[in-house]
């Protein structure tokens, strides 16, 4: 009896691309999602679930991304400090005026494996505030969403 083989891709032989994505006028679930299939891999037909076989990925315009209903004030950021009693905890709309790149990292974060897979596979997100980024050298290609 015939058996097919799975085919596995080898870490070393991923070709990784850069991808940049305008987060201007978008929702930050539909980006997060779009950003965490980009980082796993899998808009790539060689995807393997237990390698790192995704691409780097560009967000601009951190600062503009939309929420729906509510959730600019009902949103919740939490964090600790490490400290006794150091629990902090910020809304949608003060996290926008503090750090608008952390809603959109915080997001892509919750849609990645838990893993130390997961982990290497955020590192390979840039997110930036405004229109400029220094990553001209690895010449990103515009992926529309």
């Amino acid at each position: 009896m015939y058996t097919q083989k799975s085919f596995v891709l080898k870490p070393a032989e991923a070709q990784k691309k850069w991808y940049l994505i305008d987060g201007k006028d978008m929702i930050v679930g539909r980006l997060a999602t779009e950003v965490a299939r980009i980082l796993r891999g899998k808009i790539n037909p060689k995807f393997t679930p237990n390698t790192d076989s995704g691409d780097h990925v560009i967000v601009i315009n951190a600062e503009k991304v939309k929420f729906t209903g509510n959730k600019w004030e009902d949103k919740n950021y939490n964090w600790h400090t490490n400290h006794i009693g150091g629990i902090k905890k910020r809304t949608a709309k003060e996290q926008l005026i503090k750090h608008p790149e952390l809603i959109v990292l915080e997001a892509v974060k919750g849609m990645l494996p838990k893993t130390t897979l997961g982990r290497s596979q955020l590192t390979k997100l840039r997110v930036v505030v405004g229109e400029s980024h220094n990553h001209e050298a690895q010449k990103p290609e515009v992926y529309n969403i």
